[in-house]
């Protein structure tokens, strides 16, 4: 197989290939534009990338059946799922279906190029090892995440405790600060409940794995941010959450015992 391309984008919008061109070009990045997710299939049977950058709503094949043919096809690229129908629904079937990150349209400058550079380091990380379970402390097997990018954890009083995973602090360089909402704040899951700032200034934001009210947040970590790099399942966790629907969204959730078969 050769890599002519840094990065496969899958789109039908010409605007957003454009846009994306000229992001990945800022990164030093090249990419091979496709208008459909089924040309996309049997070029990935040839070539190699990086990273693959797919919309959702696509014609014949949409984002979430690409996704379940790259699983048959044990491709390990990290893949980037847009939409301009920036749901909820949307953004966690993404991220349980394997997806490495969602990113909503329409994206700015500095929310694509944080997303993309987590990917390329993820796709760095995965160069020497084929099993990508191997690149990373999993969460402890009583836990639950949402995609590879956070997770939760039932409490006995009733309430959730969250946090970022190990591997998107991997996946994070050179870390400044960490932005925590306020106690009695609401989240909703899979939008940002917390952000990384990192000495290239860019901002990092993380999914929140569940929905409800935070009662606990560990302010610590925002005195000492790399608590979350160092150990983000125990002493680096984030929130303690009253989820508001726990029985409907824990379906979009992968136990954490998993990592270990």
């Amino acid at each position: 197989m050769n890599n002519k391309f840094d990065i496969l984008v899958i789109d039908d919008e010409q605007v957003i290939i454009d846009s994306l061109i000229k992001i990945a070009e800022s990164e030093g990045l090249s990419i091979n534009p496709m208008g459909e997710t089924t040309s996309a299939i049997t070029n990935l049977k040839k070539e190699e990338y990086k990273l693959i950058i797919s919309d959702i709503m696509m014609p014949v094949m949409d984002g979430f059946a690409f996704l379940r043919e790259i699983k048959k096809m044990n491709i390990i690229t990290p893949i980037i799922m847009t939409t301009g129908y920036s749901t909820i629904e949307n953004a966690v079937k993404s991220l349980s279906n394997g997806a490495f990150d969602y990113i909503p349209k329409p994206f700015d400058l500095d929310e694509m190029i944080s997303v993309i550079r987590r990917g390329i380091k993820y796709h760095d990380l995965l160069k020497n090892t084929k099993q990508p379970q191997m690149l990373h402390v999993p969460c402890p097997p009583k836990f639950f995440r949402l995609g590879n990018l956070s997770w939760m954890n039932l409490q006995s009083e009733g309430v959730v405790s969250t946090g970022v995973t190990n591997l998107f602090m991997q996946t994070v360089e050179n870390i400044k600060s960490i932005e925590l909402l306020e106690i009695n704040d609401l989240v909703i899951q899979s939008n940002p409940f917390a952000k990384i700032y990192t000495h290239d200034d860019l901002i990092h934001c993380i999914p929140s794995p569940i929905g409800g009210r935070i009662v606990e947040r560990n302010s610590k970590i925002i005195n000492e941010p790399l608590l979350a790099e160092k150990d983000p399942y125990f002493e680096g966790w984030f929130y303690k959450i009253i989820p508001s629907d726990l029985d409907y969204e824990m379906q979009f959730v992968a136990s954490c015992s998993s990592d270990r078969i």
